[in-house]
């Protein structure tokens, strides 16, 4: 069995949902993922996505916000936040905010960037993936630290800050949780040091069978890197975004089932899959979403 061994545990299972409704539409959406019983409930943080960028889409902080006031026990967090477009003062402001209005049901899931819009939208270069991460390693040590203490200077090579504020800090202690996305070594040796959770997305592979492999792969590595670390793997929840695979994990309720089962062999803790649309990117039938749903109680149990 890959990753760390799994007896009697209990599978978390949650939904992302695009910002590309406007909120009287998408606040059904939130409502229902609370409603049916998902344990967490994200959005993607950025300024405009692949080829949505010329449809509508919103502001995932603003939406994450709006979100908790329709919801009471659904966690809800970004898949993933970055630094292409946030300075952690600033983004640690909105981090306590939403972790106060949520009464603590926030989720920080963190990110390196990738190229595309949001790297250039603002007229900067985009990087190249080394410099990305070395970005990404100083923007989470900075905002671990805001999160953590009132009054923080830091000047890095990113990134300044002088008497950085925190006040009320978050109501979850000692901040929220990190769920980190990693791939890579470097940035997996950043999940040991700082996150409560690692996401992954696995990598490319030609088939659903060969992106388990990859799956597989890198769940093995991220246990080493725990090992390395001298940090007992069993003390980082384990995220997998289903959707990243050749194949839609929604494309019917048992297809759904079987992803979620794999998942919990390989020692995930969580999986994650996405609202259907109506095209493009995880186009699909939410009456699959809502058949896969009233499943949730007996996928849990792994």
């Amino acid at each position: 069995m890959s990753g760390p061994g799994r007896t009697l545990a209990i599978m978390r299972i949650g939904i992302v949902i695009l910002p590309d409704q406007r909120w009287s539409q998408a606040r059904r959406r939130w409502a229902q993922a609370d409603e049916w019983g998902f344990d967490h409930a994200w959005t993607y943080d950025h300024l405009g996505w692949r080829d949505l960028v010329d449809g509508p889409w919103f502001d995932s902080w603003t939406t994450l916000t709006a979100a908790a006031t329709v919801t009471s026990r659904v966690r809800l967090g970004t898949l993933v936040a970055s630094p292409n477009f946030r300075h952690p003062a600033a983004f640690a402001r909105q981090v306590t905010a939403l972790d106060d209005v949520s009464d603590g049901r926030v989720l920080l899931g963190l990110g390196a960037g990738g190229i595309g819009f949001d790297s250039a939208v603002l007229g900067g270069e985009t990087l190249p993936p080394r410099q990305r991460v070395d970005r990404f390693a100083e923007f989470t040590e900075l905002l671990d630290l805001i999160l953590r203490e009132d009054g923080t200077t830091w000047r890095g090579e990113w990134f300044a800050a002088v008497d950085a504020r925190n006040n009320p800090g978050c109501v979850q202690r000692p901040r929220v949780p990190f769920v980190m996305a990693a791939n890579g070594p470097r940035s997996m040796r950043l999940v040991a040091r700082f996150g409560q959770g690692w996401v992954t997305t696995g990598l490319d592979g030609d088939d659903l069978e060969a992106w388990w492999g990859t799956v597989a792969e890198l769940s093995d590595r991220m246990t080493r890197t725990l090992e390395e670390a001298g940090r007992d793997p069993a003390t980082l929840d384990r995220y997998l975004s289903l959707d990243s695979a050749p194949v839609f994990s929604l494309t019917s309720a048992d297809l759904f089932a079987e992803q979620v089962a794999r998942a919990a062999r390989l020692g995930f803790t969580d999986v994650v899959t996405h609202w259907p649309r109506a095209s493009s990117w995880y186009a699909g039938d939410e009456a699959v979403l809502a058949e896969a749903a009233a499943l949730l109680p007996e996928l849990r149990q792994v």
